[in-house]
């Protein structure tokens, strides 16, 4: 039997009957192929989807995108993290926009040269908008062909990645290269999942490798975890004449360009909320608030993993007294602050994930002190 046939010829049968259903699925917009991939990088499709359609309609094409401020678009991307993918989009539109006249490049070696766009991505923009013949590797992938084949080479080893790619290759037919790399995902999406593999209504379960030798749990390989570094946040929450403070995160640091309340980073959590109270006083006011200033509240903790960094948020709120002079905010740690409407804030200012939890939830989780 030839196996390779026999995966290729199975899995569009099934596709043709069971695909999922999704707006971007069968566009040939390549803006709107870009868009989706984009959004879908380190994202479920159930949490991107809402975003595509947000951003197909606040702008629905690449010299929109191109010509809005980068706030409203990182306003737009709030809440997907991995923000970086926002700032690549922006960029690599203003760069069609501007310097390709709005015509999206249409060879992999060209997709593959944009700003935010790796391996997987051209291939799938390559395949999906333009029909050219090249296979995505992504991690649906990676499982569905580790246990057909029963391939223990750790997948994030660069040895795994030329072995997979030229499989994925060998696999992906000339006439279909965008139904078969749609229909693979799907199928490690669907079927061929992380846990609980629904193996018996697998359509290559017959010559499936790992559903014989049981291994099915075990693939595919890692050979390392990242490491995190644990990161403590105390933030502090300005009230004043209906205002409050926030500041640019800037720099190389997670969140970039994002907005974020007044922040100390400390070394490792308080105690308590006596020493979260002396850490904030300590480091904005000297150890003293300004007359008619007081502490209101100290928020329960926040906790964000990231890829890298498990991030712990404290926030403690302080009311200042509307006599209190607005040069108080002007001053270091203030100096890159502004004050800004809690309107704007919750409607034009794109802050970081934990701090979007906080605002929802505040009103449950203050704890008077």
């Amino acid at each position: 039997m030839d196996t390779h046939a026999f995966f290729r010829d199975r899995l569009l049968a099934w596709f043709a009957q069971s695909h999922r259903p999704m707006p971007w699925k069968a566009e040939n917009d390549p803006y709107r192929v870009w868009l989706s991939e984009i959004i879908l990088q380190q994202t479920r499709v159930e949490q991107g989807m809402p975003y595509y359609l947000h951003f197909i309609e606040r702008f629905p094409d690449v010299t929109q995108l191109a010509h809005a401020p980068e706030d409203e678009v990182l306003k737009a991307w709030e809440g997907l993290g991995y923000y970086s993918r926002a700032r690549n989009l922006h960029e690599t539109a203003k760069f069609i926009a501007g310097e390709l006249n709005g015509v999206f490049p249409n060879s992999y070696a060209a997709i593959r040269a944009l700003k935010g766009v790796g391996d997987y991505t051209a291939a799938a923009i390559a395949s999906f908008a333009f029909g050219l013949p090249h296979a995505v590797l992504d991690g649906n992938v990676y499982r569905v062909l580790s246990r057909f084949w029963d391939i223990e080479t750790p997948i994030d080893t660069p040895k795994a990645k030329k072995e997979f790619a030229e499989l994925a290759r060998q696999l992906l037919p000339s006439g279909q290269p965008g139904d078969f790399n749609q229909a693979i995902m799907d199928l490690g999406a669907t079927v061929c999942t992380p846990r609980l593999p629904q193996c018996t209504s697998c359509p290559l379960n017959s010559e499936c490798r790992a559903l014989r030798l049981n291994k099915a749990g075990e693939l595919p390989v890692k050979s390392k975890n990242p490491v995190k570094k644990d990161r403590f946040f105390l933030y502090l929450v300005v009230n004043y004449r209906q205002q409050t403070l926030v500041q640019k995160r800037e720099g190389k640091d997670i969140w970039r360009n994002l907005y974020e309340f007044p922040l100390l980073e400390a070394i490792s959590l308080p105690a308590d909320n006596q020493e979260i109270l002396q850490c904030l006083s300590g480091y904005f006011f000297d150890g003293q608030l300004p007359p008619g200033a007081e502490f209101s509240a100290i928020s329960k903790p926040y906790r964000q993993t990231l890829t890298h960094r498990r991030i712990t948020a404290i926030f403690g709120e302080v009311n200042f007294s509307s006599e209190t002079p607005e040069s108080t905010f002007h001053r270091s740690p203030f100096e890159n602050s502004k004050l800004v409407s809690k309107s704007e804030l919750k409607k034009n200012i794109a802050v970081p994930r934990v701090i979007d939890w906080y605002l929802q939830e505040k009103a449950l989780t203050l704890r008077l002190i």
